[in-house]
């Protein structure tokens, strides 16, 4: 094998001996004149592939995926066999309407008590839910006209701040009364569609939602592809009388943690408007954390409903692999990407969930997969939580930024424990630095597939500095390269698979720093920090390469009052069983804080 490193079969690795290693990003950080200059470099014909080709030497990317002969054979879409149901759980394979999953869905939470929300100043400080806003609308406390104008005038608000700081990309004042109108007339005919009726949703900027363009982020991709049609999932939604207030902002195409977005303004978070939401659905978390929307629509391909929804102390799932369609997004190019819900509790999580959703066929065992949601209104689910076995990766778990991150994510372990029985168990999953590697050569090489037709048209240059960036090193990679990323895929699903015969959970911060500071020269033209990305991105990476369910639940904040988010992963489908974990961990974390940036719109005051 000449110079070649030989990994062994992965089912001979001796898991135990292996030795967390901490990688450190190595790429400059750059901004204005420098970021600038940096982009000429990287696309200039010789000189281009001589930096991409440096900067994977000093990230150990040759090192890993040509320099190493990887045993296991690629596995190109992360697939599993049929699972066993789960435990004290709700199925959602009868529902033959979107309107039933969500009445269904509805069924599964514990009784709702009016008179705990409606009486008193709502001190401590909490988000209304969804069931809030239904039980107002049906008790004529407020109409979904109402609660329309105060939206409209709080987004328009934020759109003419200086600097601009727009959640939304696109939004139509009218549009969005004609929807709240019609929901007004059911209401007082006393017909309403669901309890998502009078709902008002924000739909990030790569999901279709007719009549509004799909720009991704960027300033001119909706020239190239119109949009006709509701993607499928907002489609539902819409059957079940959401109010759609237009499309959220983003970090453009996707290719970017922090949400930084020159094209549009970047989104600030509501906690602290310095700084950064998280990316790349940061329009749809930080309108969630506002108060202005009671959940939103967002993509995750590399944490991107995970990561915003930590730093703006809201809840995000990631679904697993083909759970939600992803048919009507301009993300559906390949193999590590979901659409999944940001709302501001659990509960409004399941609801949008039990909508989006859909039954997935086993191509391997010809069996389906069901929907499924945990049962929070019956004593089983207590019981169901105290067999559950939590895996816990300590060196893991405690690289992150600031050891606050890491205690406050303990203390919810430690309270689960004497609260209902679980188990941390110690477990260790090996070569973390190779499954960075493989889902940054997976998602950069299918995104780099899907804009190749861009490339040769010429519309490259039309991207911001930092997408070119992330571009050019994502066409750098080769064939080779890419079925080498797949090997270590079937390799790290190995490793994870047999995690799960011991454990029904792993559980890490969501990221490993709270939301960083937006530094005032990159609002013009973009930064490039992969040090702050790596830090963000460290541990949201497994869900999406290998296909497996993951939610992040707030569950507290760092002295600075930032908020700080718990991870939990799932087994394959295994939606059922992180949210009901989730609920628990929201039930037993501390009382949330009521962000800077936050308009009441249900009471209007």
């Amino acid at each position: 094998m000449g110079k070649k490193r030989v990994l062994l079969p992965a089912e001979e690795v001796e898991v135990t001996a292996q030795k967390y290693e901490f990688q450190q990003i190595k790429a400059p950080h750059l901004t204005g004149f420098m970021l600038k200059l940096f982009v000429k470099l990287l696309e200039a014909p010789v000189i281009g592939p001589l930096i991409a080709d440096h900067l994977k030497k000093q990230n150990q990317i040759n090192e890993v995926l040509r320099n190493t002969a990887i045993p296991e054979t690629p596995m190109f879409k992360p697939e599993y066999p049929f699972q066993e149901p789960e435990v004290g759980i709700t199925t959602l394979d009868k529902c033959v309407t979107s309107e039933d999953r969500v009445e269904l869905a509805l069924k599964c939470l514990p009784q709702y008590d009016p008179s705990s929300t409606w009486t008193g100043d709502m001190s401590p400080f909490r988000y209304w839910k969804i069931r809030d806003y239904a039980y107002a609308y049906r008790s004529r406390l407020a109409t979904p006209a109402i609660v329309a104008e105060r939206i409209i005038s709080a987004i328009e608000e934020f759109s003419h701040k200086i600097p601009p700081a727009p959640m939304l990309i696109s939004f139509d004042p009218e549009d969005i009364r004609r929807q709240a109108e019609a929901s007004t007339q059911r209401f007082e005919k006393g017909s309403p569609l669901s309890i998502l009726d009078g709902i008002f949703m924000a739909i990030k900027d790569d999901i279709d939602c007719f009549p509004h363009p799909s720009k991704g982020g960027s300033s001119w991709y909706h020239e190239v592809r119109s949009v006709r049609k509701d993607a499928v999932c907002v489609s539902r939604l819409r059957d079940c009388g959401v109010i759609f207030v237009g499309k959220a902002n983003m970090h453009e195409m996707g290719c970017g943690t922090t949400g930084n977005n020159p094209n549009h303004g970047t989104a600030r978070n509501p906690h602290a408007p310095d700084r950064y939401t998280g990316g790349s659905s940061s329009g749809p978390a930080a309108i969630v954390a506002s108060g202005l929307c009671s959940a939103a629509l967002g993509t995750d391909g590399g944490g991107s409903v995970r990561i915003p929804s930590s730093l703006c102390g809201v809840v995000g799932l990631k679904s697993t692999y083909k759970r939600t369609s992803m048919k009507g997004a301009t993300c559906d190019i390949g193999t590590v990407e979901i659409i999944g819900p940001i709302a501001s509790t659990v509960e409004d999580v399941m609801l949008v969930y039990s909508v989006i959703s859909e039954t997935a066929p086993d191509k391997i065992s010809l069996n389906p997969y069901v929907t499924s949601l945990p049962q929070l209104s019956t004593h089983e689910s207590s019981n169901a939580l105290g067999s559950l076995r939590l895996g816990k990766y300590t060196e893991w778990f405690n690289d992150v930024f600031s050891p606050e991150i890491s205690g406050k994510c303990d203390d919810i372990l430690d309270m689960l424990s004497k609260t209902y029985g679980c188990e941390t168990v110690d477990i260790v999953i090996p070569e973390l630095n190779h499954m960075r590697i493989a889902h940054l050569v997976t998602f950069g090489s299918e995104t780099a597939s899907a804009l190749s037709p861009e490339f040769e048209d010429g519309n490259s240059i039309k991207f911001t500095h930092d997408t070119r960036i992330n571009l050019a090193l994502f066409r750098s990679f080769t064939a080779s390269e890419y079925v080498a990323a797949q090997r270590l895929r079937q390799r790290m699903m190995y490793y994870h698979m047999e995690i799960f015969k011991k454990v029904d959970v792993i559980v890490t911060p969501t990221t490993g720093m709270t939301a960083p500071v937006i530094p005032p020269a990159a609002l013009d033209f973009g930064e490039t920090d992969l040090q702050v990305a790596s830090n963000l991105m460290r541990f949201v990476l497994a869900p999406n390469l290998l296909g497996l369910p993951a939610i992040s639940i707030p569950v507290g904040y760092d002295k600075q009052g930032l908020p700080i988010g718990l991870q939990l992963i799932g087994r394959p489908w295994a939606e059922a069983t992180i949210l009901r974990l989730a609920a628990a961990v929201e039930e037993l974390s501390a009382t949330r804080k009521k962000p800077q940036s936050y308009y009441d719109v249900l009471k209007g005051n």
